[in-house]
């Protein structure tokens, strides 16, 4: 064990219960030879909403308050996840600046008395990206899904070099709304939005796609493009983890597409976490063992 030190972290969100999280991070934890304990806090438990207490509304369940309670009892740092990563904003002292750019913060890190607020979302999906498709062509990239992973995966393939992100949602206003983040801080051209029924047009051109919504999760079977709308040239890359082998990973590597699975993100945001609340490396090769191994529970999530 690492001097006697034991390191005391949590997972702030909603329906968490779950979570793979801690078994991910105290297995590695203990072979970096830490004493790490990794504790759920979960709203659903509280009766507690994410954003600030309204008129007469007390609960000590919401996020600010679960944050500024952590930092008293001696927390090193939290997980942050849905719904509460843009409302735990308002209640940090700084931002780092991947998640100030992103607007959105998944890992704070208490230094000292400060609360810092991270986002390892984009790191992760980054890492899972460069280990997986390592030599894939990124000039030209679709990405379906603008929500807060959607986000996340443009910073990120934008980070990795690509020229033009077609960015394509179900709501347009949300579509026009990231892109327009996006050049902001990555300059003008570099993203566009199109319309569902644009989609087949675009991928037929494009080098690779990014799925990032919920369809193909356990809860929402699916494919979220129609099959006819792939082909061989083209890559597909996946945020959804449960299951890994969702029926868009399916379909593709049926028409020969290169194919990446939502696991390595779900790994490496967790490692990355896992440095910043430590100052260890870990090892990620042995991280993404664990997942796959405790994956293979039923009716688990990270």
């Amino acid at each position: 064990m690492s001097g006697g030190r034991t390191y005391l972290v949590g997972l702030i969100g909603s329906g968490i219960g779950p979570s793979l999280s801690p078994a991910l991070h105290e297995r590695e934890a203990e072979r970096l030879g830490l004493r790490y304990v990794y504790r759920l806090i979960d709203l659903d438990g509280t009766g507690a909403s994410p954003g600030a207490p309204g008129p007469g509304d007390a609960s000590p369940g919401r996020t600010g308050e679960l944050v500024r309670a952590a930092r008293e009892l001696g927390f090193d740092g939290l997980n942050i996840t849905h719904p509460c990563k843009q409302a735990v904003i308002p209640h940090l002292d700084a931002l780092a600046p991947q998640a100030e750019a992103l607007g959105a913060v998944n890992t704070v890190v208490f230094d000292g008395r400060r609360s810092v607020g991270h986002n390892t979302d984009v790191t992760g999906f980054a890492s899972s990206f460069a280990r997986g498709l390592p030599d894939a062509t990124v000039d030209d990239v679709v990405l379906l899904g603008a929500g807060g992973a959607g986000a996340a995966v443009a910073h990120a393939m934008l980070g990795l070099g690509t020229q033009r992100l077609t960015v394509v949602d179900t709501e347009p206003g949300r579509a026009s709304g990231l892109a327009g983040s996006l050049a902001r801080h990555f300059g003008d051209g570099r993203a566009c939005v199109a319309g569902l029924q644009d989609l087949g047009a675009r991928l037929a051109h494009a080098d690779g796609l990014v799925h990032a919504t919920p369809t193909g999760m356990a809860a929402h079977p699916g494919l979220p493009v129609p099959a006819e709308a792939l082909h061989p040239g083209l890559w597909v890359a996946e945020v959804v983890y449960r299951p890994l082998r969702t029926e868009l990973l399916g379909a593709a590597r049926a028409l020969g597409c290169r194919v990446l699975d939502g696991g390595g993100m779900a790994v490496f945001q967790a490692a990355d976490a896992l440095r910043l609340f430590t100052g260890l490396e870990p090892e990620r090769e042995r991280m993404l063992a664990d997942f796959r191994e405790l994956a293979e529970a039923p009716g688990v999530h990270l």
